[in-house]
């Protein structure tokens, strides 16, 4: 299946909720309603701090996405991309839909000159940890939260 890969667009917001609750469902989160409308207008506001793509099957139909930002460090001249958030449809995992969203990340990081990469994803997330294990390099860090 022919994978689009593009930046979300304005018209992308009917398709985008249920990806995006597919996401916080699978992560058994949630979110306000204001939370979820503040992302959408960071994700669709080209000044804005949070970017996102889409990606679209042969049809057009979204069918997954990815949201990065990026930030100064103290160990680098050059900023650094955390990519927050990635999902694809259950229906359209292993089109390389997931692959193409982190390459196009990844491509959006080497244009701005940041020096890497990163995400995080939970432990027993065996499916998705397959593909990062092949783009990417684990790491040996822990995660603490307050």
């Amino acid at each position: 299946m022919p994978i689009l890969i593009r930046p979300l667009e304005p018209a992308d917001k009917d398709a985008w909720l249920p990806l995006w609750q597919g996401y916080l469902t699978f992560y058994r989160a949630s979110v306000s309603e204001d939370v979820t409308a503040h992302t959408w207008a960071r994700l669709i506001d080209p000044a804005g701090p949070i970017h996102g793509f889409g990606a679209a099957d042969d049809s057009g139909e979204l069918i997954g996405f990815v949201h990065y930002l990026f930030h100064p460090v103290t160990w680098s001249r050059s900023d650094r991309c955390y990519l927050e958030d990635l999902f694809v449809s259950p229906d359209a995992r292993g089109t390389g839909a997931g692959r193409a969203l982190i390459e196009a990340v990844y491509g959006a990081a080497d244009a701005a000159g940041a020096n890497q990469v990163y995400w995080m994803t939970a432990h027993d997330n065996e499916t998705a940890r397959r593909l990062y294990d092949r783009v990417a390099r684990l790491t040996p860090f822990i995660k603490y939260q307050r």
